[in-house]
């Protein structure tokens, strides 16, 4: 690469492209399919901002890579331009293999395959088309490299994953209890024994980075309108999934037919090097397209589903402590086959329960580490004389329950 590529980025400003493997990268269709797909998945129908791509976050976490690594230099440590790349590549392909709106097709789509399965595959397709340019990236993302802090910083309680998302998500959704000291939280990370440490100093900006983190998740996150339209995609593609099952023939683009048509398995996508490709294929736009086609189709269920999710009409929802009982639900779910005129097995694609979890800061296994003035290294937990880190280690569950509005309980 001859001359510096630049990205303008409303985040940051200009993000500068490291080199031109990097740049080759960027270009290529696994990781363009980026750009078709939504960061935040529905949440643009809680907040209509809410329109940036995982293209987007890929190139911000790897800016905040890059100032991470040269700050980390600039105190001293030493990391080799091998490591420096390796590092940038890990960050910018690490969400590479999140498919059509992000989690909710975690649970029906694509059924225990979790998007990390997934990226790792697409990082050793990539690797192969780059001659094992990304060898090293490779033992980053998985975290099999010697220097454990490389990986750190692509995964754990205090990444320049969570750093990105928390600071880009806050400025899309406009939620400002979202934002949070990124270029202090940089200035004031350390290494200790090849591990990352938070210099002392810095300690109440790591207590906000994990306030901030749980409000985002209660505030934009886990929104009950969100959780309500994701719910409604979940039961649209379940409701697609039976009907082909059945040998009804759903107009839907033929990658998005594909996984309709096959319940494809984590076997499945490492014995079979042609799924990796098909998937590559897959983003938002089949899916809203898919919709607005069933919309109009004769099955009365999948075409009342599609016509709410693309009108917003969402199910209303309710979120409690303690799970809704059997009885209730099955009270709801006749009320619905009444009103709709529907039977049982239809009505229940109607009607949604599951349940929410929030934890701002899990330290088992993964802590953030605090270098206190004498040396020591302490958990946050433990270095902090503030009440608030320990509260937020407590996981919070939820659990939801949704159904149309016109029915009455």
């Amino acid at each position: 690469m001859n001359k510096k590529k630049i990205f303008n980025d409303p985040v940051y400003g200009f993000i500068t492209i490291h080199s031109g493997l990097i740049f080759d990268i960027i270009n290529h269709p696994f990781f363009q399919r980026l750009r078709r797909i939504k960061q935040l998945g529905l949440t643009e129908f809680v907040y209509p901002g809410a329109l940036h791509t995982r293209f987007h976050h890929a190139l911000g976490a790897m800016h905040l890579m890059q100032l991470t690594l040269d700050n980390l230099r600039s105190k001293g440590n030493e990391i080799s331009d091998e490591e420096y790349e390796g590092a940038l590549i890990a960050i910018l392909l690490h969400d590479i293999g999140h498919g059509p709106f992000s989690h909710t097709l975690e649970f029906s789509l694509l059924k225990g395959i979790n998007h990390e399965d997934i990226s790792l595959k697409l990082i050793k397709r990539l690797n192969q088309h780059f001659n094992g340019a990304l060898d090293l990236a490779l033992k980053i993302f998985t975290g099999s490299y010697e220097r454990p802090f490389l990986h750190q910083l692509v995964s754990s309680q205090l990444d320049v994953d969570r750093i990105d998302y928390l600071k880009r998500d806050s400025f899309f959704t406009g939620v400002q209890e979202g934002t949070i000291g990124a270029d202090r939280i940089i200035k004031m990370l350390n290494l200790k024994n090849d591990e990352i440490v938070v210099e002392e100093k810095a300690i109440y900006s790591i207590e906000n980075f994990l306030s901030a983190r749980r409000l985002m998740y209660w505030q934009v996150y886990l929104h009950k309108t969100s959780v309500s339209a994701e719910s409604m995609l979940i039961e649209v593609i379940k409701r697609a999934r039976k009907l082909t099952e059945q040998g009804v023939d759903l107009p839907a683009t033929p990658a998005f037919k594909f996984f309709l048509e096959r319940k494809v398995t984590v076997a499945d996508f490492l014995e079979d090097p042609d799924i990796i490709e098909v998937f590559s294929l897959l983003d938002d736009n089949d899916i809203w397209g898919a919709l607005k086609f069933w919309s109009t189709h004769e099955d009365q269920v999948i075409s009342l589903l599609s016509e709410m999710l693309l009108t917003r009409q969402l199910f209303q929802i309710s979120i409690n402590n303690e799970k809704t009982s059997s009885g209730t639900v099955e009270a709801i779910i006749k009320k619905v086959a009444q009103q709709f005129e529907f039977s049982m097995e239809e009505a229940k694609y109607f009607v949604s329960k599951g349940k929410i979890s929030n934890s701002a800061y899990v330290s088992k296994g993964q802590s953030i580490n605090i270098l206190t003035k004498s040396g020591e290294i302490l958990d946050v937990a433990q270095a902090t004389d503030l009440p608030n880190i320990k509260a937020m280690s407590k996981i919070v569950k939820k659990y939801y329950l949704c159904y149309p509005k016109n029915i009455k309980l």
